[in-house]
């Protein structure tokens, strides 16, 4: 399908995926028009070779207008300030906005979604979207982008795991820990440190959506995870190694919400069946491999 695929209409182009996202389009052949509310998005949009479309998730005439305007959505922004629940109607007149645009079209509308706690065993792209804990809101939003798809929209999820790493990053969670390790003098976890994270490269990350938008299934959810399971335990050592701090439990409720919720659960996902549907393959450093490469500590 890439070659009816031209121009991506992208939101979130100047964030952390997105960044990573707009030059895989681009160097894929793609052109990209991305979302924009300020001048220094707009500039920074620009400055990657995308066309800008000035707005935010809450004008839906402006969704629907860089929507009709090209062959295909990602959607990668979220109102993250807001929390998980506070950003969902946003997220949620957004997908809409697309999907009465697409609707008819058979055009993609890639979604970013969330990694999934089971209980147990790593989660896949089988497990039901369940509206429930802390980002049941969220979920909620991508079972209505993925419900596009009885409108004729070729909907898929991208579901992104808790860390998303690589050079450049400065708000994820590995900087906060970071930062919190530099502040308290310890590098920290919860427990005996066994609970596991999945993760990805950023750059993995953005191959995937590039993919998505390309030959995604209407209806697929797909996971952007290159780590399966890391233990936070050895994130906190990697961590302490680079600031030659040590590391050692902590009491959770040192870390404040939503550090301290996140350490505290077994949260790992697989992304097996994705690899298998598209040839995705991550190539790039996984987690700990990128904290010892030192970036995160200048």
């Amino acid at each position: 399908m890439k070659e009816t695929v031209v121009r991506i209409f992208v939101t979130g182009a100047s964030g952390w995926i997105g960044s990573a996202v707009v030059p895989e389009l681009i160097g894929a052949g793609h052109q990209v028009l991305g979302l924009a509310r300020s001048d220094t998005t707009a500039n920074a949009v620009a400055g990657m070779g995308a066309d800008v479309l000035r707005g935010d998730l809450t004008d839906a005439d402006v969704l629907r207008a860089g929507a009709l305007d090209s062959d295909g959505v990602i959607h990668l922004a979220y109102e993250h300030t807001l929390g998980q629940a506070g950003g969902a109607p946003a997220d949620a007149n957004a997908i809409a906005a697309f999907t009465e645009a697409l609707a008819g079209t058979g055009k993609p509308m890639v979604v970013t979604g969330a990694t999934l706690t089971t209980p147990g065993r790593p989660a896949t792209e089988q497990d039901e979207l369940i509206p429930r804990g802390p980002i049941a809101a969220r979920i909620t939003t991508m079972r209505a982008a993925l419900a596009a798809v009885q409108r004729d929209v070729r909907s898929s999820l991208v579901m992104i795991p808790r860390s998303a790493h690589g050079r450049g990053e400065r708000h994820g969670f590995i900087p906060q820990l970071i930062r919190r390790a530099r502040a308290e003098g310890v590098s920290g976890y919860i427990g005996d440190g066994t609970n596991r994270w999945p993760a990805v490269h950023v750059n993995d990350a953005a191959s995937l959506y590039r993919l998505a938008v390309e030959q995604a299934p209407a209806g697929a959810v797909l996971h952007a995870v290159g780590d399966e399971a890391v233990a936070v335990r050895e994130i906190a050592e990697a961590i302490g190694r680079g600031l030659n701090l040590p590391a050692e439990s902590r009491p959770a409720d040192e870390f404040g919400l939503p550090l301290s919720a996140l350490l505290s659960v077994d949260m790992p996902a697989s992304s097996t069946l994705t690899q298998e549907l598209l040839g995705w393959k991550p190539t790039h450093p996984g987690l700990i491999e990128d904290i010892e490469q030192g970036h995160y500590f200048r």
